[in-house]
């Protein structure tokens, strides 16, 4: 039988690596590539400029390539499952093919849309190619529930064996039999919308840095491949968060939109790690990947995972509600020149270092500012060109001290932690050019210059730029005893162990494993994507009162605690590096 296909292009927005378009022209004698605009964005986010500018540019570099051959893309406006039933019968479907997601609403929708697929005789297909690995495949592996520690999935992973390799892309030979119907109002009735139309204030839009796109995407990736002993000797914590221009790859963006297939990123690294020496997980580029997909699984096997409440494995802390305190922070005036300067770049590029969104994280949470993650969470998913779902979630509970790392009492300095990279402020002066006249004496603490010298700045604090909305020093020991209080309060085995994942979630019956314990995390703590104070991972409690100093060899990771000039308790150990 000779099918007339709709694929359905939701985050895969490419043509390498696609299988489920792959599918799509199998036994096909016609085909619609269609991409949905859905006015009801998930779970009503609201999206940032310079996200619908990445996704037009994705949608038009998509709709070029299908061009090539002889096809073309097809936008149409509206719920996916009000959307479908009408195309179903305009164009007599008889099959739809479409990539896996395992974000919580996009299982929902995509739910709804088999059962009017159904209804209408259409065939389903659906493909996994946004991730490594099947992620249902690890929980199951997992006897059914999430993994909690980077160290866990790496070993389910290491069973299942490495990522499939990336397919080519469609071929003219491919297509040859295959047409896509087009009208003369095909621009009219399918085209793409202008930015104008899809964002009111196009005009507060700057320069395009990372534009969108398949072909950009992997024009990036070769470049980066080129940078072999780059590549080979990448470790994420020794890079930058102020550097000027991004000391990291930055395409996450790519794979977040599906522009660039994240299994054609893994085994490009593996062509060029080939017969060399190369650093490995989790600080390498492989490693970073692999952080993926840990924050992918646990999204898809944790109930309620962008909440605190009904999220099993998060500790559940007694937040403010502080409107003035959430808009200066994500205004950029929060009177800390670095933190300022963070969101200022996040705002006009929609790309910040994982570092700096580390320190901004912690700022806004546990260490300054004592507002939910959950806030946070939203103004990234609006901003960030990568807002990830599971990422961003994961990170914010991360950097908040309430999922994964429980190290509260660790906090970053507004102050101190940019300067370790970048003591004359360039990056500050940067993104906050009033502030550019200052001496690096102060740049970090314009508060801290005397009158004459602020004014020699033209920049006076409490009129210029703001003052600092709180003392540092004294509400970060402060926040570490309301932390201490919440973790008080939690039930001794209340984050041991991810919940079972629900059955009967999942479209097409995928299969689903039983419960079972899970490997307790409580010591064996995964470290955080990349961060520079990753490796909190083992804690030795070691009883002494002497002046000492301490060495410690666990398994292949170099762990040292040194222990001088006073008597101690207990030691937090580190692993080697890290500090």
């Amino acid at each position: 039988m000779a099918h007339t296909c709709i694929h359905w292009f939701r985050k895969g927005l490419r043509l390498h690596d696609n299988p489920a378009l792959v599918a799509a022209l199998r036994d096909c004698k016609e085909i619609y590539p269609v991409f949905v605009l859905d006015p009801c964005a998930p779970n009503n986010v609201k999206i940032g400029i310079n996200r619908w500018k990445f996704l037009i540019g994705a949608l038009k570099d998509l709709d070029c390539s299908l061009r090539k051959l002889n096809s073309r893309l097809f936008v149409v406006r509206g719920k996916p499952e009000e959307v479908f039933p009408k195309l179903f019968q305009k164009w007599k479907v008889t099959r739809l093919t479409y990539e896996y997601d395992t974000e919580p609403f996009s299982l929902r929708r995509d739910k709804e849309v088999v059962r009017l697929a159904e209804e209408h005789g259409v065939e389903i297909i659906y493909k996994v190619s946004h991730t490594l690995y099947d992620i249902d495949r690890i929980i199951e592996e997992n006897n059914g529930k999430a993994p909690l520690t980077y160290n866990r999935l790496q070993t389910l992973v290491s069973s299942i064996g490495p990522p499939k390799r990336p397919i080519p892309a469609p071929t003219s030979d491919d297509m040859k039999d295959v047409k896509t119907p087009c009208s003369e109002k095909h621009e009219e009735n399918y085209g793409i919308s202008t930015l104008e139309k899809l964002y009111q204030d196009s005009e507060s839009l700057t320069e395009e840095l990372f534009p969108g796109g398949e072909q950009e995407a992997l024009l990036r990736l070769d470049q980066h491949m080129e940078r072999k002993e780059w590549v080979c000797g990448f470790e994420k914590p020794q890079t930058s968060p102020n550097s000027l221009s991004p000391s990291t790859t930055v395409l996450s963006p790519y794979m977040t939109f599906g522009c660039l297939s994240v299994r054609t990123f893994w085994w490009s690294l593996t062509d060029v790690y080939q017969g060399k020496k190369h650093s490995k997980p989790p600080v390498s580029l492989h490693g970073q990947l692999l952080w993926r997909e840990f924050f992918y699984t646990a999204g898809l096997g944790i109930p309620n995972f962008d909440k605190m409440e009904g999220n099993p494995v998060c500790t559940q802390v007694d937040w403010d509600s502080n409107p003035e305190y959430l808009a200066a922070w994500a205004e950029a005036r929060t009177g800390f020149p670095f933190i300022d300067a963070i969101m200022t770049q996040l705002r006009q590029e929609g790309w910040i270092h994982h570092l700096a969104r580390h320190a901004v994280a912690c700022f806004l949470t546990r260490g300054d500012l004592w507002i939910s993650w959950e806030e946070g969470q939203k103004v990234f998913e609006e901003l960030l060109l990568d807002g990830d779902w599971s990422l961003n979630a994961g990170n914010w509970q991360w950097l908040s001290a309430s999922t994964f790392f429980h190290q509260f009492f660790r906090v970053y300095s507004p102050i101190v932690f940019g300067k370790k990279t970048d003591k004359n402020g360039d990056y500050i002066k940067k993104y906050l050019p009033h502030l550019k006249k200052y001496p690096a004496q102060y740049i970090y603490e314009p508060w801290k210059a005397p009158r004459s010298v602020q004014e020699a700045a033209g920049c006076i604090v409490g009129k210029d730029y703001p003052r600092p909305i709180v003392e540092h020093e004294v509400i970060s020991k402060k926040n570490i005893q309301r932390m201490k209080a919440a973790y008080a309060k939690r039930s001794p085995h209340s984050s041991d162990e991810s919940p079972s994942k629900e059955k009967g979630l999942f479209p097409l019956g995928t299969a689903i494993g039983s419960a079972s314990p899970n490997l307790n995390h409580s010591s064996l703590c995964a470290s955080p994507p990349c961060s520079q104070y990753m490796g909190l991972h083992v804690t030795l409690l070691i009883n002494m009162m002497t002046r000492c100093r301490v060495f410690i060899d666990v398994q292949q990771w170099c762990l040292r605690a040194i222990v001088v000039n006073f008597s101690i308790r207990s030691v937090v150990v580190f692993r080697h590096g890290i500090l």
